[in-house]
């Protein structure tokens, strides 16, 4: 339509002013560059329209490269009512769950794409959309109640409340518990047996670390497992 009119508008100024030919090739020109210009946006429009967005080529892109779930954009593009979401954050201690409530497809496309460390993936129930987000730290529940201790198999593990309460978490590695008995002071193998509290993330991976050295399998192999 643009080029259209500014045509319109070259038949009129020749008829009006006859002026020389070189002047229809210079304005010519422009129109071309001016259509050039137009071109881009104008195709990003009809991929965003009636192709695929690019948010959604982004998540489709991060979904194969860190080899997450398949992708649920499928999914939404075919549901035209709006679904069930959920935010659940997984913490390297402790997990929490908010409900977000019902978003339109494009709204959680446009989460994931706002959020890009953030995966998707479809509960049991196939209506819900789970938005899951892994963090490198320990939940406030964790700093509240977690305790680094024993359990009676001599593993090494993470107890919700004091370890003589005897509801693990977690369990890492067993123990060399002649080996640690031999090599630690009554005051730390005490403190271990009471439980040790997790304050921050840091103290988290430093106790662990430390008895570490003291799994009866101490080796590379048994240290992935333990994080």
């Amino acid at each position: 339509m643009m080029t259209f009119s500014l045509w319109k508008q070259l038949k009129r100024r020749l008829r009006r002013n006859r002026r020389p030919l070189w002047t229809l090739g210079g304005l010519i020109c422009w129109i071309l560059i001016v259509s050039t210009a137009v071109m881009p946006v104008s195709a990003h429009a009809m991929d965003g329209r009636w192709g695929i967005s690019q948010a959604e080529q982004d998540i489709e892109m991060k979904s194969a490269y860190m080899n997450m779930e398949p992708s649920i954009i499928p999914y939404l593009k075919k549901r035209k009512e709006a679904v069930p979401v959920v935010l659940q954050r997984i913490y390297v201690c402790g997990e929490e769950t908010e409900p977000i409530g019902q978003l339109s497809s494009h709204e959680v496309v446009m989460l994931l794409s706002d959020h890009p460390e953030w995966n998707a993936v479809l509960q049991k129930d196939n209506e819900t959309v789970m938005l899951v987000h892994r963090i490198e730290d320990i939940s406030d529940y964790c700093r509240e109640h977690a305790h680094f201790g024993v359990d009676k198999r001599g593993n090494f593990s993470l107890f919700d409340g004091m370890p003589k309460e005897e509801k693990v978490m977690r369990t890492f590695f067993q123990l060399d518990i002649h080996y640690m008995e031999s090599s630690l002071p009554q005051r730390q193998l005490d403190l271990l047996n009471q439980g040790i509290r997790v304050n921050d993330i840091d103290e988290y991976n430093s106790v662990l670390s430390t008895f570490s050295d003291y799994a009866v399998q101490r080796d590379e192999r048994a240290m992935k497992e333990a994080y």
